[in-house]
């Protein structure tokens, strides 16, 4: 004689199944924004390639000239424009050089030449932070690093510039 079996599902088998089931999608529910979030930059387009118009390359001296541009910024779905800064000079060999203003000590605006002691530098008003003309940092001065310098390129006799990087 054969037994039948008993292909019932008790109760609390089922509710075991179903709190299972309902805590999996609560806590899918939970993990997948944070999941999102990581994994979205990774996806987005490198703004690394952005580059902007500043000035044409023969207005460029070997005096340092504070230029004034807009570049478009985002800010999660939020679009704007932003203005920047930049120190652009030749240096001694010739090359274009493209100074960020920011102090690297405070993150304060440095000014060239206004000095009266130090008239050929860069000039941090918010600690006597000091700079060389090729914004190395002056030893004794605050600041413990050279201003950043912008990625740059031109094209046609014309200068853009990129982002600001550490050297």
């Amino acid at each position: 004689m054969s037994e039948k079996k008993n292909n019932q599902v008790s109760r609390r088998t089922f509710l075991n199944y179903t709190l299972t089931g309902v805590g999996g999608f609560m806590g899918a529910a939970m993990v997948a924004p944070m999941v999102g979030m990581a994994v979205d930059p990774l996806l987005q387009a490198d703004g690394e390639g952005d580059f902007v118009y500043v000035m044409d390359e023969d207005e460029i001296t070997e005096e340092p000239q504070r230029k004034t541009f807009t570049i478009d910024q985002e800010d999660g779905w939020y679009e704007s424009q932003a203005e920047r800064v930049a120190w652009i000079f030749r240096d001694g060999n010739g090359d274009i050089l493209a100074l960020s203003p920011i102090c690297t000590h405070l993150g304060c605006i440095v000014d060239w030449g206004v000095q009266d002691d130090h008239p050929d530098q860069f000039y941090c008003p918010c600690h006597d932070g000091r700079y060389d003309k090729d914004g190395v940092n002056i030893p004794g001065t605050p600041p413990t690093e050279p201003l950043h310098v912008y990625e740059q390129r031109v094209d046609d006799g014309r200068l853009y510039l990129g982002r600001a990087n550490p050297r």
